[in-house]
């Protein structure tokens, strides 16, 4: 199985007709969630803020097609009354359902139809590999590709689905993430070991700089298999974010590579991931990666408004990885190969490594470049 119906105690399952899906996941256990950081929440969110504090889900339903968002009190009415539909289906409470929604902005739910397909889906529901990629279907919009992970260790497996592909700065986790282990894990410690998960892979992803008004990540702990220390739990949790985060970026709307920005030498973590960011959100960066051209200035010149103090003449800097790696600042001297450097930029991932020489802290942050054809998705959106 390829991942969250791997997870013992989980099924799934999903329709999509044309731009509207529907995902249906049953997993009873302890659950915790993170949440966008923009002012304008979506309704779901609004009402899985208050309701994930007690700590357990029996299941969770995620409609795409339409974002819920910018909606009201309709909206919050819709988002419970979407609740409603999936316990009914569930045999649970609506307030052990979790949902999300993903689409349109301003737009309000069609619920006859979640209805209808909630109805279409949920006797389909299985732990088998046909019902998660079903239900990872269902979930996307302009991704290209499903979204998948399992990490598997001797007593217990992490696993998770996710879609996104635009609108992608997360300050929390990232457009939708459904996140599964079968380990025994007591509600306090997930939510401690997803926030910081979700910090360290989903939060440093950046395709535009847009961050979405329904970014939400769901983990839910069925318990039924081992009991892990709360170190190898929060390890396990973490790689698997990362494999989805890596995923995101690289099915990022439009793109054609996938750029990581590695920070090492930064004051802190919290730094190096700063910058790493700044240098993998710039839109002078994301061109210069779909061109191949070595125009490394403007990377360090990302990296000095990030914000981080570090002195620029101490800075080392290289491109690609391997074979393929390129120095280009030695303890801030030049020492650009530009040929070499040209070369790594052809590849399908582009690699930069910065040095800032002020610290210990490192982090990684992960992009895509910028295309023609993020402007062709995203300038007919809705027409």
């Amino acid at each position: 199985m390829r991942s969250i119906c791997a997870v013992e105690g989980v099924e799934a399952a999903g329709i999509k007709e044309k731009k509207y899906g529907l995902a249906l996941v049953r997993a009873s256990g302890t659950a915790a969630a993170v949440f966008t950081s923009n002012r304008v929440r979506a309704a779901p969110l609004q009402l899985m803020q208050e309701r994930i504090r007690k700590g357990r889900l029996d299941g969770i339903l995620v409609n795409s097609g339409c974002a819920n968002a910018f909606t009201g009190r309709r909206g919050l009415a819709d988002a419970e009354a979407m609740c409603g539909i999936g316990a009914e289906y569930l045999g649970t409470d609506p307030e052990r359902v979790g949902v999300a929604s993903t689409g349109v902005i301003g737009r309000y739910l069609d619920l006859p139809l979640i209805r209808r397909q909630c109805g279409v889906i949920a006797p389909r529901l299985s732990r088998s590999e046909d019902g998660e990629t079903a239900a990872a279907r269902a979930i996307m919009t302009t991704d290209l590709v499903e979204k998948h992970a399992l990490v598997r260790k001797r007593t217990f497996a992490v696993a998770g689905i996710c879609k996104g592909s635009g609108m992608i700065a997360p300050n929390m986790g990232t457009m939708v993430a459904l996140l599964y282990t079968d380990a025994r894990v007591p509600a306090g410690q997930l939510r401690t070991a997803l926030r910081s998960a979700v910090s360290r892979t989903f939060n440093r992803v950046v395709v535009d700089g847009d961050e979405s008004t329904n970014d939400i990540a769901f983990c839910t702990a069925t318990g039924v298999r081992g009991k892990p220390s709360p170190d190898e739990f929060a390890g396990a949790l973490e790689e698997c974010c990362r494999s989805l985060a890596r995923q995101v970026a690289i099915d990022g709307e439009g793109a054609t590579k996938l750029i990581e920005v590695k920070v090492r030498g930064a004051p802190d973590e919290r730094s190096a991931a700063r910058v790493a960011r700044t240098v993998a959100g710039s839109p002078l960066v994301k061109t210069a990666v779909y061109g191949a051209d070595p125009n490394w200035g403007r990377i360090i010149a990302a990296a000095g408004r990030a914000g981080v103090a570090f002195d620029p003449d101490r800075v080392s800097f290289w491109v690609g990885e391997g074979k393929m790696r390129a120095p280009m600042v030695q303890e801030g001297v030049i020492v650009a190969d530009l040929k070499r450097a040209k070369a790594a930029m052809r590849e399908k991932q582009v690699t930069f490594e910065l040095d800032l020489a002020a610290g210990e802290g490192e982090a990684t942050a992960w992009g895509c470049d910028l295309t023609e054809k993020y402007v062709e998705i995203n300038g007919r959106y809705t027409t």
